[in-house]
């Protein structure tokens, strides 16, 4: 029930690159910004688009091969859960649930059978006979999850599948949603802007950045070293570039910093998480060697946080309290001065950008 994915897809002037093997029972979450080529690479797994180069093969099945071959969906082992979820207004949520078995041949009888075997499964049959119209974002979702589950997919394809919902009936969702696919025996492929989800749910990330993957690997090695700005503002961190020698970093966007590895040598990647940054009205004095002046560009709320951008060089994010906002009276403008401990700072070999950005 694996995946090998390994295609070019071009869109007028955009070009997706895309090269991966997703193993069964793995969940995978696909980030990237608006543009990056998230729901193209759906879209051409589902079959909704052709590779122009390359191929696509589902559980040993080649389903697309340039100009070779080209499976249609309803040819394809995928299941498809749309970002809007695109249930059928004028069926009752069994008809729905049934379409997919129906539409594949089964009779009647025996698709209602399976709809109702999902349905139940999770734990939505009580709406078997109600309309769309009348569900809540929660109810919908779960049904639009049933219609792609009930033709027992090796692949599963979600489009940002909690982005409709409110926040509170997203988190419980997300919760079911872990639930339901830690049981799927395929494939999980879903799309997000919410580092939450792919936290949460994944056992796996890709980042696409402008039709590129520019890192592949856990939530956790993705929080601890982001490989590109896009993926380190998304975990809300401060991801630097730049040259270090004997401990000292001289950064591409100007500025030097102070590590506590002296033994890295050449082109690296300096991660500074922000609640390890401290911010002051004066210059302070003591254990710090990183010092610098900076000023306040906006201030967020997040959580029993406020985060604060600062502009340097370097930029920098800093977490502080909102009692620390009112005592230092931070607003946008205001001069500060940013302390970082060199032991904070994160260092890793980099390689050349992926996308060409700097």
């Amino acid at each position: 029930m694996s995946v090998t994915a390994n295609f070019t897809s071009h869109r007028g002037e955009f070009t997706l690159k895309f090269k991966a093997e997703f193993e069964p029972g793995s969940v995978i979450a696909i980030l990237g910004p608006n543009g990056a080529g998230k729901s193209t690479l759906l879209r051409t797994i589902a079959g909704l688009s052709a590779v122009d180069t390359g191929s696509i093969t589902i559980n040993s099945v080649t389903v697309d091969d340039a100009k070779k071959v080209f499976l249609r969906p309803p040819a394809r082992s995928v299941g498809y859960v749309f970002q809007d979820y695109a249930i059928f207004p004028h069926l009752t949520v069994l008809a729905n649930v049934a379409f997919g078995p129906r539409s594949r041949g089964s009779g009647r009888k025996a698709a209602d059978q399976l709809a109702n075997e999902v349905l139940t499964q999770l734990g939505i049959n009580d709406l078997a006979e109600r309309r769309p119209a009348s569900l809540s974002g929660g109810q919908a979702q779960r049904v639009a999850l049933a219609r792609a589950l009930v033709t027992r997919p090796d692949v599963l394809l979600l489009d940002e599948p909690l982005a409709a919902l409110d926040i509170q009936t997203r988190s419980k969702i997300r919760i079911e949603l872990a639930q339901q696919l830690s049981t799927f025996a395929g494939c999980t492929v879903f799309v997000t802007h919410d580092p939450l989800d792919a936290m949460l749910l994944a056992d796996r990330v890709i980042v696409l950045e402008s039709g590129v993957v520019v890192q592949d690997a856990t939530p956790a090695e993705i929080a601890r070293r982001p490989a590109t700005p896009y993926a380190a503002a998304l975990i809300g961190v401060t991801l630097l570039r730049g040259n270090t020698r004997s401990g000292e970093l001289t950064l591409d966007d100007g500025g030097v910093l102070h590590t506590a590895d002296i033994d890295a040598a050449g082109p690296v990647l300096a991660v500074i998480r922000p609640e390890s940054v401290s911010v002051h009205r004066v210059q302070p004095e003591g254990s710090p060697r990183n010092v610098w002046p900076g000023t306040i560009m906006a201030l967020e709320a997040s959580h029993d946080r406020v985060r604060v951008q600062i502009a340097g060089p370097p930029d920098v994010v800093a977490a502080v309290t909102p009692g620390a906002v009112t005592e230092l009276g931070l607003a946008p403008g205001t001069r500060v001065w940013v302390s970082v401990k060199a032991v904070d700072l994160d260092v890793y070999p980099t390689h050349p950008d992926p996308t060409g950005a700097r």
